[in-house]
């Protein structure tokens, strides 16, 4: 195994690891010789972790709501005090609660942003703790990996899906702050926005088949970018923002400023941002707004080459 790439020695955390993309997840980390704190907040958790184990890899499972912020500390906990270390955190956890905004109830809200952003919150901020004192103690930066799950939603906007975008967006704001606050002490941080076929996306993504026997969307894939993202090799890579499915990664770009205003003057009146404002507006495609719709023509998933 090449050295750069390997997660020997290492121990990660899967948040909803139970099942779907968590488990690809962990099984990934596993198979690259990482020990597994695999999360969930039923059964499903201990039947990875024994999974693992099955295959000679070493894991434990840790019951719980990352959405209770204590759960954070208590994986954290687990991790150190079975495997002596905490290395890589895969926050997966989520629900979803698909309503128009018109439709949407508080608890429908609530429930998602609770799981997918404050989830993500709790435990990034108890890995967080740690890998700071972790390097003033060894005076100097530790091995710290955040791979964190966002949605293409929040590149557009889901119409159905306020809660799951909001939080999403969410999402990749915590990871850059998580990127740009933890460098120092050796934490490299990225959100990947997958298409995968599980549970919760299977009335979205129909079947199909792929070169190579693996279905274009099957978890698998995923789970082999978040391991490369954990080793040594992706050093480098850090407040990042991926789009990842079927035979492709694509690294997406920043947004740009397209347009300045600038008020003659000094001060703007309503009547100049009618005179500035109106006009640049007038013809424009009312899809051209800060939705990234043009990532949709990514989707030509294993058509390149036939």
């Amino acid at each position: 195994m090449n050295a750069d790439l390997s997660l020997a020695g290492r121990t990660a955390v899967v948040t909803g690891a139970g099942a779907g993309l968590g488990r690809a997840e962990a099984l990934a980390l596993a198979a690259r010789g990482a020990n597994v704190v695999v999360n969930d907040v039923g059964t499903a958790a201990d039947d990875v972790a024994a999974e693992i184990t099955k295959e000679g890899g070493q894991a434990t499972a840790v019951r719980g709501d990352v959405g209770d912020w204590s759960m954070g500390d208590t994986l954290v906990s687990a991790a150190v005090d079975t495997y002596g270390s905490l290395d890589v955190l895969v926050n997966n956890a989520g629900v979803l609660r698909d309503k128009m905004l018109f439709n949407l109830a508080e608890s429908d809200w609530d429930d998602v942003v609770r799981v997918h952003l404050k989830g993500h919150a709790a435990v990034s901020r108890a890995a967080a703790a740690h890998w700071r004192a972790a390097s003033k103690a060894a005076g100097g930066p530790v091995y710290g990996r955040v791979v964190n799950t966002s949605s293409e939603a929040f590149l557009f906007g889901s119409p159905g899906q306020p809660n799951y975008s909001a939080a999403k967006a969410g999402i990749v704001a915590l990871t850059l702050s998580t990127a740009a606050g933890l460098g120092r002490y050796g934490v490299r941080a990225n959100a990947i926005c997958p298409r995968a076929r599980t549970a919760m996306t299977e009335a979205t993504f129909a079947e199909g088949t792929a070169p190579g026997g693996l279905d274009a969307l099957a978890p698998e894939r995923v789970g082999t970018f978040v391991g490369y993202l954990a080793s040594p090799a992706a050093e480098k890579i850090s407040g990042q923002v991926f789009v990842v499915y079927g035979d492709m990664v694509a690294l997406m770009a920043a947004p740009t400023v397209e347009q300045k205003f600038t008020a003659q003057d000094g001060v703007f009146s309503v009547e100049e941002f009618g005179e500035q404002l109106t006009p640049y507006f007038a013809e424009r495609d009312p899809h051209r707004t800060f939705a990234a719709y043009s990532v949709g023509a990514l989707d030509t998933t294993e058509t390149s080459r036939r």
